[in-house]
């Protein structure tokens, strides 16, 4: 896997992406965060089972800015372990590359 490893001041591959918060309604979940953890992230975000982060369709509702052009993430400090675990290049990033059309890193 390829390792980014940005300048001060250059924008890195999911800040130009994205993808990856905007494949399911499903996703993100939380999976081994403790209530600590949880209890970090804004309300407003997390789905009304509690389960994962809420959606607007098929996009994160902490995702800010446009796919594949410039993207943010609204609680990236506190986001859950399944957004720290995706990385630039691997499977689930190129999958949901792939479904927006995004050439693979």
């Amino acid at each position: 896997m390829e390792i980014f490893d940005n300048a001060p001041g250059e924008t890195g591959p999911c800040q130009a992406c994205g993808a990856c918060c905007a494949t399911s309604r499903n996703w993100p979940r939380f999976t081994i965060e403790d209530d600590a953890a949880l209890d970090l992230i804004p309300a407003k975000f997390v789905n009304g089972t509690l389960s994962g982060m809420r959606c607007e369709g098929e996009r994160c509702s902490a995702l800010s800015g446009r796919i594949g052009v410039a993207t943010s993430c609204g609680i990236y400090a506190m986001r859950p372990e399944v957004c720290r675990t995706c990385m630039p290049g691997d499977p689930e990033c190129s999958m949901a590359r792939r479904r927006h059309g995004l050439r693979a890193l």
